[in-house]
């Protein structure tokens, strides 16, 4: 554990605090600041980062300068500043604040598996004979995240958008994600592209888990899908954890301005499917994450062009404008915790309060924010990360 200034931060537990607020950071920054702390009687070069902190992998020297502003802006720093991060110029960077090194012994209670440094990536077969690629990483209780419209197992992983909440999720439980069927390492070519196909993708998976039990996280429409199987399956879902969930897709919303919107979608999406410098793209992106910064907009039009085919994508957002599993809410028995976004873009608030109100005892929370795809380090991350883990351990 390192102190300095007011900050204390915790390698073990990876928890950055000032006072009693936590301070939430991508991983790598978090790794980054690490490693400058520990290597604090010297100058660190880009190559000492590279080695340290990305396993050799070569990383733009924007994205390096943008972890280092980062990390600056997490302790109170900036470039200008340099009070705690010091650039020396054409050598690398130096942590030149006074730190207090405290070696504690944890208890027995505070001891949490070590998180697997790689996760496995496997297959199974989907009723129907598709592959779908499956990814599990971390110990504990299985948790098990729903497929969502676009997904990768590996580049999500390392991803500015997702890899904060997966790595975190995988501290403190046995994740296991999968790519739905025409996406990621899943099966491309694929004849049924169907919401019925999503969720066999999902069955096919937690059987090949291979355990009686697991909580789940839906997010966007991976929550419909959620819903569906454990309203099918109520002995086999533990906990249901739902973000920016809906249970009717624009078409099934009984608004002309909906089917606008998903008619709206459907054309950006053919006109700048992963092209980062398209207008439509950047459109498209801005609905999903008005609040993105410009690493995390190219993190979506790569995505994009990684995850799935335009075709694909379209068919898979065509079946999402369609979803409607309103009347199976009634079913879902267990224990259920509902996060929505106030300004979300892409699925209205109200869709959530209507799952909140029709799930018995589902606990309704609202994030302020304005993105479908929560960002570490929005005013809103903090309080989403501990309602997700007082929900777990209750």
């Amino acid at each position: 554990m390192f102190l300095f200034e007011s900050y204390c931060l915790d390698p073990g537990r990876r928890e950055l605090r000032s006072a009693d607020r936590m301070i939430a950071l991508e991983p790598q920054v978090f790794d980054l600041l690490v490693y400058l702390i520990r290597h604090r009687d010297r100058v660190v070069s880009k190559d000492d980062l590279l080695a340290g902190v990305w396993n050799g992998r070569i990383v733009s020297d924007s994205t390096l300068d943008s972890r280092i502003n980062a990390a600056r802006k997490a302790i109170g720093d900036s470039g200008q500043r340099q009070q705690l991060i010091r650039t020396v110029i054409r050598r690398g960077f130096r942590f030149v604040a006074p730190v207090q090194e405290i070696v504690e012994r944890p208890t027995d209670a505070e001891v949490r598996p070590a998180v697997a440094s790689k996760q496995e990536v496997s297959f199974c077969r989907s009723s129907d004979g598709v592959s779908i690629a499956c990814a599990s990483v971390g110990a504990g209780a299985p948790l098990v995240k729903a497929a969502n419209w676009l997904t990768h197992v590996e580049y999500d992983w390392d991803s500015p958008a997702w890899s904060p909440l997966l790595h975190w999720l995988a501290e403190r439980r046995r994740l296991i994600r999968y790519d739905g069927r025409g996406t990621g390492l899943s099966d491309r070519t694929v004849a049924d592209i169907s919401f019925a196909g999503f969720v066999r993708d999902f069955g096919a998976v937690v059987d090949a888990i291979n355990v009686d039990r697991f909580a789940v996280l839906g997010i966007s429409n991976g929550a419909s899908v959620a819903i569906d199987y454990a309203a099918r399956h109520p002995e086999r879902v533990s906990k249901l954890i739902l973000l920016g969930a809906y249970v009717q897709g624009r078409n099934r919303r009984g608004s002309p301005t909906e089917k606008e919107k998903a008619a709206t979608f459907l054309s950006m999406l053919r006109h700048g499917w992963g092209d980062e410098n398209s207008v439509f793209m950047r459109a498209f992106a801005s609905v999903f994450i008005p609040s993105g910064s410009p690493e995390q907009i190219k993190w979506f039009a790569d995505l994009q062009r990684i995850t799935a085919s335009a075709e694909n994508a379209e068919r898979i957002r065509r079946v999402c404008d369609d979803i409607d599993v309103l009347s199976v809410l009634s079913r879902v028995r267990m224990p259920t915790l509902v996060l929505h976004c106030r300004q979300d873009g892409v699925v209205p608030l109200e869709q959530g309060r209507m799952i909140a109100a029709a799930i018995p005892d589902a606990r309704f929370v609202t994030l302020e924010s304005d993105n479908h795809v929560l960002l570490a380090g929005e005013p809103a991350w903090p309080r989403f990360l501990q309602e997700i883990e007082s929900f777990l351990h209750t």
